[in-house]
């Protein structure tokens, strides 16, 4: 009768197939020291020729003596090159990451619209400033769009400006023109044949 492999047990490792794992398995049986550590190092170099490293070759044959290690069950009692990771180590989780909490109010626009709002009503008036105004009303305007696909109001975009900025910005309708976007629509899919 056959056995299938999802009768036998389960890999540890499975990137290396089940041979190597027979092969770590019967170097842990090994009674001989001496001979356990031949048989170790003939396992990591099987491996290393298996799945050739890219980058620090040093880095790369630490970690395939980690991973001999892990698939051992950390049961291998050999000389081991180098410190090799333990099994409580294995199980600590990263600390979370601490995300940031600043409620904006206008989602639509994110954070960093906002920034560049802030900035432009700190700028003395000018040219340059208007121009900064100019570009980020447009580009309000096409995240409005993907919102809303149907059209954007210029008015909305300057109310939203003049909110914003806590009335720093305050442009009229008819002092500045922003741009007409289209929605090009989408290619079409060739058939196949």
């Amino acid at each position: 009768m056959l056995t299938y492999n999802t009768r036998l047990k389960k890999l540890i490792l499975p990137e290396y197939g089940r041979n190597i794992q027979k092969m770590v398995e019967y170097c842990v049986g090994i009674p001989d020291r001496e001979e356990r550590n031949v048989c170790a190092y003939n396992i990591v170099e099987t491996m290393e020729n298996l799945f050739p490293g890219e980058g620090d070759p040093e880095e790369y044959r630490h970690k395939l003596w980690d991973q001999l290690a892990i698939m051992s069950d950390f049961k291998l009692d050999i000389d081991w090159p180098y410190p090799v990771i333990q099994a409580e180590e294995l199980d600590t989780k990263p600390q979370p990451m601490l995300l940031p909490s600043n409620n904006v109010q206008y989602k639509q626009y994110g954070q960093t619209i906002i920034n560049m709002i802030d900035y432009a009503s700190c700028m003395p008036e000018g040219e340059e400033r208007d121009a900064l105004i100019l570009l980020m009303a447009n580009h309000m305007k096409k995240l409005l769009l993907n919102l809303n696909p149907d059209g954007v109001d210029d008015e909305r975009i300057f109310d939203d400006l003049r909110h914003i900025s806590r009335g720093a910005i305050n442009i009229l309708p008819g002092q500045m023109e922003l741009c007409e976007f289209k929605t090009l629509p989408l290619p079409k899919k060739k058939k196949k044949k």
